[in-house]
């Protein structure tokens, strides 16, 4: 007699700290699940709690609250519907684990604990959890699953030992953030747990933004040989249905669904950064977003993806033009307003150049202009942008870019003013891929217009602050093609400098970009946070002292 199994995938956006929020989710997903005929429903890792929790988890009041939430509605579960496999911090004999909960017939029936705690990167579980015993598998309807927890998956070792305690379907519930190309590295160590098993695999990842990261979802069932046979999609919640049998060999099989096109790179991309900036205002209860929009690229970027993040009637945008601004820029930044839809207020800040002069003339008097007066500039601006933000409470978007950010092209308390960054992570040569990108393509969900959104003459004009006559970014750094490489090989590679220049790139120039980055890492300790994309953004990913003298050139 063949036997099946009907599981349902709950591909779900979780809020940190919103437990009755995340529970709501839980309910409404397992009643879809319910009328197309799940028995089993299957959600993200920690999603009662939100993921990452960070501290929040050690709070005892906390860590009752979700005790509380997810007893009552395991209580729910007595209706006769489906069972649900649900992540959850949970506390046992004092110690708090990172767990899985199977709800089932009006109560909790089943708790299995994260054996692998990562401990690198954004991950630092081992310093809110202790870490399960290798788990033995869950019995449901008589079938054998095998429950691993998102890093349990990375490694060999908890599958191996689920096959070995008789597992006949391994099912992964993660909590895995985007980074770009990360997709073909899950998918190679879900092979890879296939291949050593000899079990299908389902893989079940969070979706939706928590501060600096944002979870692409991208779930999927790998069957027995390692073949794609379910692919959801990225970027959006969606409960789906894998209906399951036992073949004559006693081999789970499940029914293939066909899945859409796989998104390409600068798809993800930008799909991170809008779900990024969506999610952060939107669970902090901002109305919407402040922009100083230059007439220059990054902000004509960060312009769009607030658009098509929020709408056009919640991205506001401010030209503040100096009296080095050109007509161009004011030209530009009109036009990228207008092709937006968003409202472009002017107000230009030569009267307050003209007052910090003043006020400073007596302290100044006998110095040579330099880049003091550039960064009053930058901050008269900054003080501008606040004062909008807080008298009509829109959140302030920071527009500076990775590359700038890595060498220090950035003023504190000026263009740094922001809650909240797109192009963080994002390199200067990346900004003018993802323009071409996004004048060319469109997406569905995004909230801004079809077709050209950023203007032509932005994206081929020379990069400049316009801070002083005929300044140009180029007057001080290398092209951004060799810059950002050099960046890439100091930051994600960790690279020498001996082994940067064996690439062919010159070693006085490697040095100094070297003694650039080095030096700006105070400023970068007081940036807002922004989208993680790289594997290595500025923030937890890389965390350097700001006092250091390692000078690099060795």
């Amino acid at each position: 007699m063949t036997k099946t199994l009907n599981i349902a995938l709950a591909q779900l956006n979780p809020t940190v700290g919103d437990v009755a929020n995340n529970i709501g989710r839980l309910r409404r997903a397992r009643q879809e699940a319910a009328a197309a005929g799940a028995e089993l429903v299957v959600c993200g890792e920690l999603f009662v709690s939100g993921y990452p929790p960070e501290d929040l988890v050690l709070k005892r009041s906390f860590q009752d609250h979700m005790a509380e939430a997810i007893t009552a509605f395991a209580s729910e579960t007595g209706d006769g519907g489906p069972a649900m496999l649900v992540g959850v911090p949970w506390r046992i004999d004092d110690e708090l684990f990172n767990a899985v909960l199977l709800l089932d017939g009006g109560q909790i029936t089943e708790i299995r604990l994260k054996y692998d705690l990562p401990n690198y990167g954004v991950f630092d579980e081992k310093r809110v959890f202790r870490a399960g015993p290798l788990p033995d598998p869950i019995t449901f309807q008589g079938v054998s699953l095998g429950i691993l927890v998102c890093e349990d998956m990375w490694t060999p070792a908890v599958s191996t030992h689920l096959k070995e305690k008789g597992a006949e379907i391994l099912i992964v519930m993660n909590g895995s953030p985007f980074e770009v190309d990360k997709t073909h590295m899950r998918r190679q160590y879900a092979t890879d747990r296939v291949s050593e098993t000899s079990l299908p695999l389902v893989y079940v990842n969070l979706v939706g933004g928590q501060d600096e990261l944002v979870f692409d979802g991208s779930s999927f069932v790998l069957d027995a040989k390692g073949l794609t046979v379910v692919q959801m999609p990225g970027w959006t919640e969606n409960v789906l249905l894998t209906k399951w049998q036992a073949s004559d060999n006693a081999v789970w099989e499940c029914d293939p669904v066909p899945g859409g096109p796989a998104l390409t790179r600068l798809e993800n991309i930008y799909q991170a950064m809008v779900m990024g900036l969506h999610d952060y205002v939107d669970k902090n209860h901002f109305p919407g977003v402040l922009i100083g929009l230059s007439g220059g690229i990054d902000s004509a970027l960060s312009a769009a993806v607030a658009v098509d993040a929020l709408g056009s009637d919640r991205v506001h945008c401010v030209m503040m033009p100096s009296p080095y601004t050109s007509q161009e820029s004011l030209d530009d930044a009109a036009e990228a307003a207008q092709l937006l839809g968003v409202q472009l207020d002017t107000i230009a800040i030569d009267p307050a150049m003209q007052a910090f002069d003043t006020m400073l003339g007596e302290v100044f008097a006998g110095q040579e202009k330099d880049t003091t007066e550039e960064n009053v500039q930058a901050r008269s601006r900054g003080i501008t942008l606040m004062a909008i933000s807080n008298k009509l409470g829109y959140m302030v978007l920071s527009t500076g870019n990775k590359s700038e950010m890595s060498v220090g092209y950035a003023t504190l308390y000026g263009d740094m003013c922001g809650g909240y960054s797109v192009l963080k992570d994002i390199y200067k040569s990346t900004v003018y891929k993802l323009s071409h990108w996004r004048n060319e393509n469109f997406c569905d969900g995004l909230k801004g217009p079809k077709g050209r959104v950023i203007p032509e003459r932005i994206i081929t004009k020379a990069p400049s602050a316009e801070l002083k006559p005929d300044q140009t970014d180029q007057d001080s750094l290398p092209p951004y093609d060799e810059l950002d490489a050099i960046l890439h090989a100091l930051i994600e590679e960790e690279m020498a400098v001996r082994e940067i220049v064996a690439q062919g790139h010159d070693k006085g120039i490697v040095e100094k970009v070297w003694r650039m980055l080095d030096r700006a890492e105070y400023k970068r300790r007081q940036a807002p946070p922004g989208v993680k994309i790289t594997p290595r953004a500025f923030g937890r990913d890389r965390r350097y002292p700001i006092t250091n003298g390692f000078t690099g050139t060795i």
